[in-house]
């Protein structure tokens, strides 16, 4: 029998499947027709011609990168507070919410806004309406989209290169000037110390002190992770000390400052503190990172850290994921990121209200609560 002349065009294709889609040799041969041994050759081929090896690896990295948009864009468009197709005031409005947690392309992309739009709508000063003070903000409006299209990179040398290569009439000291102003530095300018200046700042005020007098005086809080049909699914929960209640959590595909704030938000709007708050974490840079810090600062929380390597300093935390994991997620089997979902929701339901808590002289945790407010009321009457 007379084998079939495939062209380069097929050849790649069906090679690209295999290093790039990550399908079978099984599935690619009942697909196309092509042998397995045919497809096995060419795959050996792939991985030792340098001109194959790099055509694929530079499809991969397309493909990732591509992945990783549209995932940051379905990420953006579940958060936000309005669709895509929402007046351009409520989607600017969602933009701002969400600045400097994604990337100003993909977060523009999501809600399609024009990123000179949105510039504008972020750094205009409608009350100063001088010549000097309008020119000035449109150096701030170009000075920040460079700053982030550099990754923050750029110092202010850089930044004046640009623009004068744009044609704006600017000098090397007003940039910097501006962007003392405007809180940009470049990541490279001091980096190391930086670095060490936070170490020393990360505070443990909590210090295994789990004992509390009152709801919402501490609130601890981690993330763990589940793997469903091999994707990760990561959990952030927050924890109240008083009755070891969970008063906030998301689930999420990645681990990210997002995450943590939004959970951190969720369980702010649905308790109220009215009192001082510490918050309590471990060392992730989620938690660490400046939009999380700013955010905590806004409503005058207090951060706690625990010590570089001390598991016991969130011990708390650490029980709970334990708990949940032994008790309902290690037992079932999920058949889809709903059923995770819901199980994570029925289960903190009941750790909260039916499960008997230990610490609480085995009341549940919003038995505990409960209790502590009548006795407010009662103490108040007296």
């Amino acid at each position: 029998m007379k084998s079939r002349n495939y062209s380069e065009s097929e050849k790649f294709a069906a090679v690209e499947r295999f290093l790039v889609g990550g399908e079978s040799v099984a599935t690619i041969a009942a697909d196309t027709g092509i042998s397995r041994s045919t497809l096995y050759a060419w795959i050996k081929s792939a991985q030792i011609e340098p001109g194959m090896l790099e055509f694929t690896r530079k499809n991969f990295r397309m493909l990732e990168a591509k992945v990783k948009r549209l995932e940051g864009i379905v990420e953006i468009l579940q958060i936000a507070n309005c669709t895509a197709n929402a007046p351009l005031n409520e989607r600017l409005q969602a933009l701002e919410e969400l600045h400097g947690q994604y990337n100003v392309h993909i977060l523009c992309d999501a809600l399609k806004v024009p990123r000179g739009t949105f510039y504008n709508y972020i750094f205009r000063n409608k009350r100063d309406n001088t010549w000097y003070a309008k020119r000035r903000e449109e150096l701030r409006i170009r000075i920040q989209q460079i700053y982030d299209e550099s990754k923050q990179i750029f110092g202010a040398g850089k930044i004046t290169a640009v623009m004068k290569e744009e044609g704006y009439k600017v000098s090397q000291e007003m940039v910097r000037e501006l962007m003392r102003d405007m809180g940009l530095l470049s990541i490279r300018q001091d980096a190391k110390k930086v670095y060490a200046k936070e170490r020393r700042s990360l505070k443990n005020h909590l210090n295994q002190q789990f004992e509390v007098t009152r709801p919402n005086e501490v609130w601890v809080s981690d993330v763990t992770y589940f793997l469903c049909k091999d994707i990760k699914y990561y959990i952030c929960a927050i924890i109240d000390l008083y009755a070891r209640r969970i008063v906030g959590y998301r689930v999420g595909k990645r681990n990210s400052t997002q995450l943590v704030k939004s959970t951190f938000k969720q369980a702010y709007e649905s308790r109220k503190p009215a009192g001082q708050l510490l918050f309590h974490t471990d060392r992730g840079s989620n938690y660490r990172s400046y939009a999380m810090c700013s955010y905590l600062r806004e409503f005058g929380v207090i951060q706690s850290f625990s010590k570089a390597g001390v598991p016991y300093d969130n011990s708390v935390m650490e029980s709970f994921f334990s708990s949940l994991k032994r008790e309902e997620l290690y037992r079932t089997k999920y058949r889809s990121e709903q059923e995770l979902r819901a199980a994570i929701a029925e289960y903190i339901k009941f750790y909260n209200e039916t499960r008997p808590h230990a610490k609480n002289g085995y009341k549940t945790p919003f038995k505990k609560e409960q209790e502590y407010y009548v006795n407010s009321k009662q103490n108040e009457k007296k």
